[in-house]
C-alpha cells in the first residue's frame, strides 16, 4: 500500500511537469503564409514582395 501512495504522489506532482514541457512546444512551429500569384513571402521585411518583371 506504501508502494502504491509513493508512486501516485510522484505521479502527481511530475504531471504537471510533463503537461508545461509539452505545451512549450509552440517554438517550432512556422506560420504558413500564402502570397497572391507572382509575389514572394520576404522573411526580412515580413511581407509578400513581387518578383520578377
Amino acid at each position: 500500500m506504501k508502494s502504491l501512495l509513493t508512486a501516485i504522489t510522484l505521479v502527481t506532482l511530475l504531471a504537471p511537469s510533463a503537461l508545461v514541457a509539452q505545451a512549450c512546444d509552440h517554438g517550432n512551429r512556422q506560420a504558413q503564409i500564402s502570397c497572391a500569384e507572382g509575389q514572394s513571402w520576404d522573411a526580412t521585411t515580413r511581407r509578400c514582395i513581387t518578383v520578377g518583371s
